[in-house]
């Protein structure tokens, strides 16, 4: 029995590496295209490129479709706001028409095997950027607590809004055509230092944190580890038929609680709000030498993703904890065998170039 052929947009970068490097191991066969060749990439092409998408839909049949191309927040000062339409929305359309075309046929009330459903889910990779200012509310309120619940509110770039855009161009296409359609937004999972300097301050604003401490503290309540990504798209794909359209939250699970007194403690003393929550972790961080965060302004929960998508994921706030304290690594060997692999063709901040990028080992 042949494996199920997944199209994997974005191959080259973080995730779109992440799901080419696992997915034979998870009984499919992947195919990467990307505007970047890397040894991940099968084919090099743009998904605005109409022609280019027929001839992979057309080639290969796939089954299914994991949409991970995208400008990023990194590109935000490299490149132009039609640049991030171009590619964001109308790409994502190009590839949403194809996948819809491909998957029936108009021109006969009777489906043969040429052209019989055979696209069964379409995953668009989203972002919770998309929650917009939504996700920060000011000193003095609550953390936030984000679900799907929640509605964006004033986009903070154009990532944001081109982002959000794409996800009602999926719907609808969902709507119109019977595509089945997931969309996942992610919390972070890109391995780069924080862009934002003050974000790597502790408790007091004074003491800078390394990216390792807080890359941990992350994962209580906005990041998560490439391997769980990979870990919701299969789900995310076994389930689409059955949930037709739906959109979901993949985060690592919070140890946080959703009541007022823990949310008012995230914005007043986040130190001890961890502390409450994960016992032994001050005495893990101080061994360590390292420091809480002074505030914590969003907690996001993933739980509906855990629910509805049958997601189980493993890198956790409680086991990198752990792993610490017994001095081992807590992040996936994915995450370390896809490194870091660049935004921008010259080096920008705190992001590496392509050409800087670690070699998988």
């Amino acid at each position: 029995m042949s494996k199920p052929i997944v199209l994997v947009t974005g191959s080259a970068g973080h995730l779109g590496k992440a799901l080419m490097l696992s997915l034979p191991d998870l009984g499919y066969t992947p195919i990467g295209i990307d505007i970047n060749a890397s040894p991940t990439t099968t084919h090099t092409g743009s998904i605005t490129d109409t022609a280019f998408l027929a001839s992979i839909f057309s080639t290969h049949k796939p089954t299914h479709v994991i949409h991970a191309a995208t400008l990023h927040k990194p590109h935000v000062d490299s490149h132009s706001k039609n640049d991030f339409i171009q590619t964001n929305i109308a790409g994502t359309l190009a590839l949403l028409e194809e996948a819809a075309s491909s998957s029936s046929s108009s021109s006969s009330s009777i489906r043969t095997s040429a052209n019989r459903k055979i696209i069964k889910s379409f995953l668009y990779i989203s972002t919770t950027s998309a929650f917009g200012t939504a996700l920060s509310p000011p000193p003095g309120e609550p953390a936030a607590w984000i679900d799907e619940s929640v509605t964006p509110r004033l986009p903070k770039n154009i990532y944001g809004v081109t982002k959000t855009a794409a996800e009602d161009l999926c719907r609808l296409v969902c709507v119109q055509k019977g595509l089945p359609v997931v969309v996942l937004r992610t919390s972070r999972f890109f391995p780069e230092e924080d862009d934002d300097p003050a974000r790597g301050r502790g408790a007091g604003g004074v003491v800078v944190m390394d990216g390792e401490n807080l890359k941990v503290l992350e994962l209580a309540y906005r990041r998560v580890d490439v391997r769980d990504v990979v870990g919701a798209c299969v789900c995310a794909m076994e389930r689409a038929a059955e949930v037709g359209w739906g959109r979901y939250i993949v985060s690592a699970p919070t140890p946080f609680g959703r009541d007022g007194g823990t949310l008012r403690g995230l914005d007043e003393d986040a130190g001890a709000a961890f502390r409450r929550a994960v016992p032994g972790v001050g005495e893990v961080f101080e061994k360590k030498g390292w420091v809480f965060l002074g505030r914590v302004d969003r907690v996001y929960d993933s739980a509906r993703a855990v629910e509805e998508l049958g997601w189980r994921p493993e890198y956790t706030f409680e086991r990198a904890v752990e792993r610490v304290a017994r001095g081992e690594e807590w992040r996936s060997e994915l995450t370390l065998r896809v490194g870091k692999l660049g935004y921008h063709a010259v080096s920008t901040g705190v992001y590496t170039t392509r050409e800087e990028a670690e070699v998988p080992k």
